[in-house]
């Protein structure tokens, strides 16, 4: 009886476990946009939502939000900016000597890369 509780248990904590999606994964809603688990509040929220607290923990945006990129020579490794395109915006983040889509760095869901202007900072 004991070692059938025991596997019982085990089973029950893995199915919870196994489904609580990564941080950073992204979903379509049924509305058609696009939500990002936030693992730290265990929510679904919008992209940029997700962006906002993300830099939020780190201290809030190094340089801002702007449609023109800090000189490179007075950014530090894991600055961050929010680049504002036409298209839209996209978190970028300062890493081993250049700017960069923050999901680039911290590897989210690739579905960050086609949202907003991510797909055209390098344009």
């Amino acid at each position: 009886m004991r070692i059938a509780i025991t596997v019982l248990l085990f089973f029950t904590f893995s199915i919870v476990f196994a489904q609580t999606p990564a941080d950073g994964t992204v979903r379509t809603s049924a509305s058609g946009a696009y939500q990002t688990w936030d693992a730290v509040e265990a929510e679904w929220i919008s992209i940029d939502e997700f962006w906002a607290r993300h830099v939020a923990r780190r201290g809030g945006l190094t340089w801002g939000r702007g449609d023109k990129y800090p000189q490179y020579e007075n950014a530090s490794e894991h600055d961050t900016f929010l680049v504002q395109l036409p298209q839209g915006p996209c978190l970028m983040e300062f890493f081993h000597s250049r700017w960069r889509r923050a999901n680039d760095v911290r590897r989210w869901d690739d579905a960050f890369n086609i949202y907003g202007g991510c797909p055209y900072v390098f344009d």
